[in-house]
């Protein structure tokens, strides 16, 4: 089997050793860019959620009618949280809200494409804290 060939610099080290670990290289770099990380000034929507192990996750969306067209996460957490977290706005970003809800665990490991085994409760803490955030603004 062939090991992932990461450029040689400090952040292709990085991902190199979270593949090692059962990252793939794409959760990895979300790990590292975290693209997707921040607030959302005047958010329309802003929603925490606190997981079982303690992670820490906060949403921001700002909406268009019914169409998600911002979203950012705060996370206070490890590696899977925070890349489980910016997978989850690629999937969601410029879609409507009834997508955005019925999105769950799997689509987003499937961008994730592999984190660790004992890692996979960081998905289901971005998609509470999602879910979260939707019913939140419907029952306003």
């Amino acid at each position: 089997m062939n090991e992932p060939q990461a450029e040689a610099t400090p952040q292709g080290d990085m991902i190199l050793a979270m593949t090692q670990t059962g990252y793939s290289e794409t959760a990895a770099r979300y790990f590292l860019t975290r693209p997707h990380m921040g607030r959302i000034e005047n958010a329309d929507q802003v929603s925490d959620f606190v997981g079982s192990c303690g992670d820490t996750m906060t949403i921001y969306l700002k909406l268009d009618g019914q169409m998600i067209e911002d979203v950012k996460y705060e996370v206070m957490g490890c590696a899977g949280a925070i890349s489980a977290a910016m997978a989850a706005v690629d999937i969601i970003k410029g879609k409507s809200m009834d997508f955005a809800r019925n999105i769950n665990d799997g689509d987003i490991f499937k961008t994730l494409e592999n984190i660790p085994e004992k890692k996979h409760h960081c998905i289901q803490l971005a998609v509470k804290t999602l879910h979260k955030a939707i019913d939140e603004y419907r029952s306003k």
